[in-house]
């Protein structure tokens, strides 16, 4: 039931009682109050921005490795039909020194086929693991500026519960820079602006 009243209390902000005994004006514990009034808020921000953070650098994590893994069986396949189409072509050639031009012309379609069918034909294999390749080096190139963006964000929220502890007005606007500049890396990792 207590806790039930503390959620309730938080929701519902409901007045101090004005009859209780007041700190001298410029007391610690009065900066203190004010501090913790401002820092709550302004730490659930930092942490939403900070998993925000998190998901776009899970997401680029989970591309690289995916893409990577993708890319590799594409090019694994385009090699399988890059070996055949290599054994059919000399297995033509053999074929028209001999003058078996039947046979040689059903090679030729074949090689036809293993560089051209649609969606298996290496042209097409060759397409989309160069496309898995080009979505993995754009995932890098964002990667890492998420991380930094990340290692600014929870030094924002260190800044800002340090503020609390030592009723330090000058750490908690720091701890506002400090979050400014993990927004300006986490927008360089969503749009690499420059």
């Amino acid at each position: 039931m207590a806790l039930i009243d503390s959620v309730l209390n938080l929701v519902n902000k409901t007045p101090k009682d004005e009859n209780a005994p007041k700190p001298p004006v410029g007391s610690r514990s009065e900066r203190e109050a004010k501090i913790k009034d401002k820092a709550g808020m302004v730490i659930n921000v930092f942490a939403l921005l900070l998993a925000v953070n998190a998901y776009f650098g899970g997401t680029y994590s989970s591309t690289i490795l995916g893409n990577t893994i993708k890319a590799g069986s594409e090019w694994s396949f385009y090699q399988a039909k890059s070996i055949k189409k290599t054994a059919a072509e000399y297995a033509m050639h053999d074929a028209e020194v001999r003058g078996d031009k039947v046979y040689a012309e059903q090679l030729k379609k074949k090689i036809d086929r293993y560089e051209n069918e649609p969606h298996d034909g290496m042209k097409d294999i060759r397409a989309r693991a160069e496309k898995l390749e080009a979505d993995r080096d754009a995932a890098k190139l964002r990667s890492p500026w998420m991380s930094y963006a990340s290692t600014a964000y929870q030094l924002a929220i260190v800044l800002l519960s340090a503020s609390i502890l030592a009723v330090s007005m000058p750490l908690f606007w720091g701890s506002f820079g400090v979050c400014g500049i993990g927004i300006v890396l986490m927008s360089q990792g969503l749009w690499l602006w420059f």
